[in-house]
């Protein structure tokens, strides 16, 4: 493991993990350069955080900053998106250029977060995209590949969500009795804690971490 101070690379920043993800980032001393790469600015600075204006569907060539790790939040839904082939086009194909132009950077360690029940064979749409996005990444050969499923995610987004915020809502009132069930509602947070946890731990090869792990890792 590197003892000198890392570099990341973060596609995703905008969104309820990603927002999360970066101020773990940005406030860990492990890090000594965050480059955010997104679809428009952040409404935000930092001494260490670089951010890049890009399309995920017209990467170049060009890699991005040299780095050793890459995190992965993008994720819409089908609503949001407006079509489910507008969905794919951000879930599968703009998390699949990022994560080659990762490779062009000679990242060593690419995490990121999918759903509990992807599945690449699932009938349901929305599992199969991201089992079937899964799948491309296992092909491209990083070093460690770590694969985060949670559940329903918990916290303040951006846009409103009326029936997440129902069910989160529920969730946090019946906390006591979800406890014990490893598919219960996690927070954003908690989620971007473990990202950064696993990223630290570097595991090689391939690791899928369900959503009870999730809780414990970013404890």
């Amino acid at each position: 493991m590197e003892t000198s101070p890392r570099i990341a690379l973060v596609a995703g920043a905008s969104g309820l993990v990603g927002g999360a993800l970066l101020d773990t980032l940005l406030e860990d001393p492990r890090y000594r350069e965050i480059h955010s790469l997104g679809r428009r600015p952040l409404p935000r600075q930092h001494p260490k955080l670089v951010q890049h204006t890009v399309d995920f569907a017209r990467l170049g060539p060009q890699p991005p900053p040299s780095a050793q790790d890459a995190f992965c939040t993008l994720g819409t839904t089908i609503k949001k998106a407006g079509s489910q082939e507008a969905f794919r086009a951000v879930d599968h194909d703009a998390v699949l250029s990022f994560a080659r132009a990762a490779r062009r950077a000679e990242v060593q360690r690419f995490i990121i977060v999918t759903a509990l029940g992807a599945n690449a064979r699932s009938r349901i749409f929305y599992n199969r995209v991201k089992g079937e996005t899964e799948d491309a990444l296992k092909t491209l050969g990083f070093e460690s590949l770590v694969i985060l499923q949670p559940s329903l995610l918990l916290g303040e987004r951006a846009e409103s969500r009326l029936g997440e915020q129902v069910a989160g809502a529920l969730s946090r009132a019946l906390a006591p009795l979800l406890r014990p069930l490893a598919a219960r509602p996690i927070e954003a947070r908690t989620v971007a804690r473990a990202m950064v946890t696993l990223a630290h731990q570097g595991p090689p090869g391939t690791r899928v971490v369900p959503s009870g792990e999730l809780h414990a890792l970013g404890a």
